[in-house]
């Protein structure tokens, strides 16, 4: 069984686990997901396959063949290598151990206090 997205005017509408004879007789237009790629690599290893796993809510890019994930905030820009969203400012060097969230109206990354 494979995962496969279903696509209406480009947006990701429903993301379902079927078979591919099954997927040949819905209507609309299907295309297969890896739940195994995330930033354009098979976190196993593998070939990745089209960018990313499919989210409902993000689109799908014909010209790129990827599927790339709903814009979390205005200010983020889309990295074509990976096809993942990233922040105008890197998250800080000490992210491993402090948690941050960001801040769209500041444009800044803010430690949350988890106490």
């Amino acid at each position: 069984m494979s995962h496969f997205a279903k696509i209406e005017n480009n947006i990701v509408t429903q993301v379902i686990v079927a078979e591919q004879d099954f997927i040949d007789t819905q209507e609309g237009t299907w295309i297969q997901t890896s739940y195994n790629t995330y930033g354009n690599t098979h976190v196993l290893g593998g070939t990745p396959l089209r960018g990313n796993f499919a989210a409902i809510g993000g689109t799908y890019n014909a010209e790129h063949d990827v599927f790339i994930s709903p814009k979390p905030y205005n200010s983020w820009i889309l990295n074509t290598s990976t096809w993942l969203w990233e922040s105008p400012v890197p998250l800080p060097a000490n992210a491993n151990e402090v948690s941050y969230e960001w801040n769209e109206t500041t444009l800044s990354w803010e430690e949350i206090n988890n106490g």
